[in-house]
């Protein structure tokens, strides 16, 4: 076992037990207690032994020793099961607060971080991360402690009271088993890694799978995933098998090594009572101390690699820790103060993944307007929006919110003072009603119900059976897309944020439901900053702002009437969604996007 990861852990727990340090001081000294109760019995046993010696008449023993032996035997449980009653609370509390650390972390680390990595295995290290910490106490305090402590009262017995070969066999013999229990156990760890990988892989596969379910039906592709995901299981048998061979090996090897131990040091007291050195108590004392010192060293093999094991567990679920986060607030940061509302961009560049998503984008959103944002696919619309709630910084220039650097206050309370509905809402299995409330944790059924009426939404949920008790289902698979977009802008109404951000919020509804949800938005904007990420242009003419954006640049600004007039890309765009809308007319207004005939700038700015 690698010290330093052995020792890094147990650093890395220390705070996680330090609050309950009484407990662990009086878990300790019960379980010494325990143990030295332990190693009194056979003391006991020696001279009731003694006593019943063949030579002697009367064959009576004192009743003074069979009450000795009952109350160690007694005092050993007792002690024992105070020691897990005590240390139970503090062994759950560090489960629980490691894991929370590390949940609350991986909220922390900024977006790229998540779309990098597979929930699935996250989820499955955070799992088998918490287990090994439970894992780990256990054995530290039930098994390692335990046996040490023990070993120690023997081996001090056995050099006081018999010759020093006694001691040195048993050192030997545990310096062996302890010497092929490391090596061994070192071997084998590699499969367990390799059973830990195989298994979050196959656990990803099947939670990825059964979460895009629609998916996979509509294209037929069960036998696909169940291929995908049995060629992962295939893949952790093979190195579960190795594991379980090698575990043979080891096991084989312990007991040979305590069944020469044993048979010296019986060897050795049944040659002292022959030559009258010992007598038959000397005899029963060196059995009951091998029985009661070698059947935990048997264990202790087990729990060595279980030790292996936890740590491998435990070293995935600590590196999440270990993960920097590039978004972090300033020292001494204070709250942002949102007064008006102006939102600033000033010469804002950014680029992921080497690629330059903006370009000197420079604007101003007044307080209490509405600005909309409009352009091309892959343009960096939606990137505003995430640079703006600081789930990335941008690499040059600055954004300000009344005249406040975002980087130079904390991040709470800059989302807190902003609502945001994405164009792909993901909701929580839960109920219609937690999903909207949401935004505002504690409102009240009736203020939940006033948000989804703004949002359309109050009529429909009326339809169902079980109201606002509805649960939505994993992600929200149990509602349209439209219905989930409503719920989205539901919850964030509730909010009442100084700031709205709507990215393509209205783009899943009906005609009908957006006409309705914009008059409800629209009530709104007179006392909010609304910025609106849009794809049909139709729904933001009366904008007071809107921004056009193609490669990552601002390549015209105006209200809707001018930007016609311009007769630039605005204009082409709303030409091309009007003919979409109105249908075709002639030949040349059937001509679509890419086909024959068509324009080649407006191609371009189509970003096609």
């Amino acid at each position: 076992m690698p010290r330093g990861l052995l020792w890094s852990t147990i650093k890395k727990l220390a705070p996680y037990l330090w609050e309950y340090r009484a407990r662990v001081a009086l878990a300790l000294i019960s379980l010494t207690a325990a143990k030295a109760a332990g190693v009194g019995v056979p003391l006991i046993l020696k001279n009731i032994v003694n006593r019943l010696d063949v030579h002697d008449a009367a064959l009576v023993v004192p009743v003074a020793l069979i009450a000795a032996y009952g109350a160690l035997r007694f005092a050993n449980v007792l002690f024992g099961e105070l020691r897990d009653l005590v240390f139970a609370r503090v062994k759950q509390r560090a489960v629980r607060r490691a894991a929370t650390t590390v949940f609350r972390h991986l909220h922390a680390l900024p977006l790229a971080f998540h779309l990098d990595r597979q929930t699935g295995a996250v989820a499955r290290d955070i799992e088998r991360g918490s287990r090994g910490i439970a894992l780990l106490l256990n054995i530290l305090l039930f098994h390692i402690i335990p046996t040490a402590v023990e070993i120690a009262l023997v081996a001090g017995i056995l050099l006081a009271k018999f010759r020093v070969e006694f001691a040195i066999i048993t050192f030997a013999t545990l310096a062996a088993y302890a010497g092929f229990t490391l090596f061994v156990t070192e071997w084998r760890t590699a499969f367990r890694r390799s059973m830990n990988e195989m298994d979050s892989r196959a656990n990803n596969q099947a939670v990825d799978s059964l979460l895009n379910y629609e998916t996979v039906k509509f294209f037929a592709n069960e036998d696909y995933e169940s291929d995908r995901y049995d060629a992962h299981l295939a893949q952790w048998e093979d190195a579960a098998v190795r594991s379980q061979s090698s575990l043979a090996l080891l096991n084989t090897g312990q007991s040979a090594i305590v069944a020469l131990g044993i048979g010296g040091l019986m060897l050795l007291a049944a040659r002292g009572v022959a030559e009258h050195r010992m007598n038959i108590g000397d005899l029963v004392l060196v059995n009951a101390f091998l029985i009661q010192l070698f059947m935990p060293l048997h264990f202790l093999g087990a729990v060595y690699r279980e030790i292996k094991h936890s740590l491998a567990d435990m070293e995935r679920m600590f590196a999440l820790l270990d993960v920097p986060s590039p978004i972090t607030d300033a020292p001494g940061a204070p709250d942002l103060a949102v007064s008006h509302g102006v939102v600033r961009f000033e010469h804002v560049s950014f680029s992921y993944g080497g690629q330059a998503l903006l370009d000197d984008v420079d604007f101003t959103v007044a307080p209490r307007s509405t600005t909309a944002i409009v352009g091309p696919s892959g343009s960096g619309k939606s990137t505003l929006v995430r640079l703006l709630a600081r789930l990335y910084d941008p690499d040059a220039g600055c954004i300000r919110v009344d005249g406040q650097d975002i980087r130079a206050v904390t991040q709470k309370s800059l989302r807190r003072a902003m609502g945001v509905v994405p164009q792909d809402p993901v909701l929580f299995n839960d109920t219609l009603y937690a999903n909207i409330a949401y935004g505002r944790p504690g409102a009240t059924l009736e203020e939940v119900r006033v948000a989804a009426d703004l949002a359309h939404l109050d009529d429909f949920i009326a339809t169902l059976p079980q109201g606002y008790d509805t649960r939505v289902g994993e992600r929200g698979l149990k509602l349209s897309g439209g219905e989930k977009q409503r719920v989205a802008i539901a919850r964030t109404l509730l909010k009442e944020p100084r700031i709205l951000l709507f990215d393509e919020a209205t783009s899943a509804l009906d005609a009908a439901s957006e006409r309705a949800v914009q008059e409800g938005l629209a009530l709104l904007a007179h006392h909010r900053t609304m910025i609106v990420v849009a794809h049909r242009l139709a729904t933001i003419r009366n904008a007071d702002q809107i921004l056009v954006m193609r490669a990552g640049r601002v390549v015209e600004r105006g209200r809707h009437r001018e930007l016609i007039a311009r007769g630039g890309l605005y204009a082409q765009l709303w030409a091309l969604q009007q003919d979409a809308t109105q249908g075709p007319t002639d030949q040349s207004s059937a001509t679509l996007p890419g086909a024959p005939g068509a324009d080649d700038g407006l191609l371009q700015a189509l970003g096609q």
